[in-house]
This record gives structure tokens, sequence and C-alpha cells, in this order.
């Protein structure tokens, strides 16, 4: 291993098998971590692409140039975007944890490190979005009122719950088997 990186070093030298040191061996946080990382990838993934196929169906209705229901995908993507990033690189190094490859664990965490910075970005650039709308928006929605049916997308978000509940039992599972 004289040729190792610094990350594989350290992933070689663990004192833990199932994650990284910094779980203290805490096996329930560890299974915590895996189940919220994974689930928030997955529900991550499928918002974006929801609003993404929503963008392409509707996009003849929308009207042209910067509209509220522009805006609002375009929010939605970017906060979306940096959750799917973020917890995916972080799902990635939770999953693919093995002292006895620490080369690839190594790369794994330069690749979770490599992707926090534009994760982050995509994130406060939903927050400028949103801050920079929400005037014209807050005037838009106060206009006249608006109803408002939030679950008309409730198969989406049972969806979105079985994922979790899946990736719940996936991460318990593997957490007690290694």
């Amino acid at each position: 291993m004289d040729e190792a990186t610094l990350a594989a070093r350290a992933v070689a030298n663990s004192p833990s098998p199932t994650a990284p040191a910094a779980f203290n061996g805490v096996e329930w946080l560890i299974a915590l971590n895996l189940w919220a990382q994974t689930a928030a990838f997955l529900v991550g993934a499928m918002v974006i692409y929801k609003l993404l196929s929503d963008w392409r169906r509707h996009r003849h209705r929308d009207a042209p140039g910067i509209s509220p229901a522009r805006v609002w995908r375009v929010t939605g993507l970017l906060f979306a975007t940096g959750i799917t990033l973020r917890c995916g690189a972080g799902a990635l190094v939770l999953w693919g944890w093995d002292p006895e490859q620490a080369e690839k664990t190594g790369v794994f965490l330069f690749v979770q490190r490599l992707v926090d910075p534009i994760a982050i970005a995509f994130g406060v650039s939903g927050l400028i979005v949103f801050v920079l709308s929400l005037p014209g928006m807050l005037q838009q929605l106060r206009q006249e009122p608006l109803t408002l049916d939030i679950w008309e997308q409730w198969p989406m978000v049972r969806r979105m719950m079985a994922v979790a509940g899946l990736c719940f039992v996936a991460a318990v599972g593997v957490t007690v088997t290694r």
C-alpha cells in the first residue's frame, strides 16, 4: 500500500469494519445514516424526474419568460439536485465501505468530497432563486384566492414513502449482517 491515497490508508486503518470511524461503532447510527442517505437520494431523484417530465409536458402552457410555474420548478429542481447529489455521495460511501478494499472506499470518499461543493452550490442556488422570486411570487399568489389541492400528488408521496421504507429495511439488514 505504498502508493495508497491518504483516504485509502485511513480506511485500511479504520477501527470499524462496518462504517467510518466517525460513527464510533454505533450500529443504529450507521443504519440510520445509511437509510437516510439512500432514501433521500432516491426520493430526490424521483422529484427531479417528476419536475423535468412536468416541465416538458406543460412547457406550452407556461407563460414565456420568467413565469411563476417555471420559477417554482427551477427552485424545486435546484433543491432536489443538491439533495440528490449530496445524499447519493454519502450513500455511496456508506454502502461501499470496506476496509478490505481500502482503495475503492478511498475513491468513494474522494468522490464524496468532490461532489459536496457542487451539491451545496445547487442548494444555495435554490435559496437564491427562492429569495429573488419571493416578492413577485407572493404578489402573484395574493392576486386572487387560489384553490390548492395538495392531495393530488398523494400517490407520488406514497411511492416516496414506500421507497424510504424499503431503504430502511435494506439499511438495517446490511448493518446487521456486516
